[in-house]
């Protein structure tokens, strides 16, 4: 079982080649894939301006707001037209439609999931100020507001995730369920579960 830890905050960002914005990696499964060899891949983007959002094809994605005015995204064709411009409301679409992308103030920040169809699924929920049970071998939990206490995750038991602190932590290959319980009544997470995609 792996179990990691992590502070979003201090996550290393890499710059787009078109000079829109920067990427957070928080984790590529296996270690070590790529961008053509992930089987789920999680990270926050910080979109500066305007511009096209690159094509994944064989990828479904979920983008969900985490601060900011936001973003319109829109395919040439009509078949996306969405405006995420409301925080923590997960939206999911097929990575294999080219979509523009319009920053609808300044820059803002979004949470991604994107998993490769036919091998894994992710379910994306935001949880506000109640608990979650997380039924899923590899998952991952990020905090953006108050304080969550942990149940387990060996090792890890009543270890608690904190906004603007260690917010964040993924794990693999769990047999048990993990339980997330806020400790403050403003708290809120995002939570991911990853199955298989013959479990799903």
């Amino acid at each position: 079982m792996t179990v990691h830890f992590f502070a979003s905050t201090q996550l290393a960002a890499s710059p787009w080649k078109n000079g829109g914005g920067t990427t957070q990696e928080i984790v590529s499964w296996p270690p070590g894939s790529g961008l053509d060899s992930f089987s789920w891949r999680i990270s926050i983007a910080r979109i500066a301006r305007s511009g096209p959002f690159s094509a994944f094809p064989g990828i479904d994605r979920v983008i969900t707001l985490l601060d900011g005015a936001g973003v319109r995204l829109h395919s040439a064709d009509g078949r996306i037209d969405h405006a995420l411009d409301e925080p923590l409301q997960p939206f999911a679409f097929s990575g294999d439609i080219a979509l523009d992308c319009d920053v609808l103030g300044d820059a803002c920040h979004d949470f991604n999931v994107m998993t490769r169809r036919g091998v894994v699924h992710a379910q994306v929920t935001v949880q506000r100020g109640a608990a979650i049970t997380v039924h899923a071998p590899q998952g991952l939990l990020l905090v953006r507001a108050g304080r969550w206490r942990l149940r387990g995750l060996p090792g890890h038991d009543e270890r608690v995730l904190a906004a603007g602190a260690d917010d964040g932590v993924y794990w693999t290959n769990s047999a048990m369920p993990v339980l997330a319980e806020p400790l403050d009544g403003d708290a809120q997470l995002i939570a991911v579960e990853l199955q298989e995609a013959a479990a799903a």
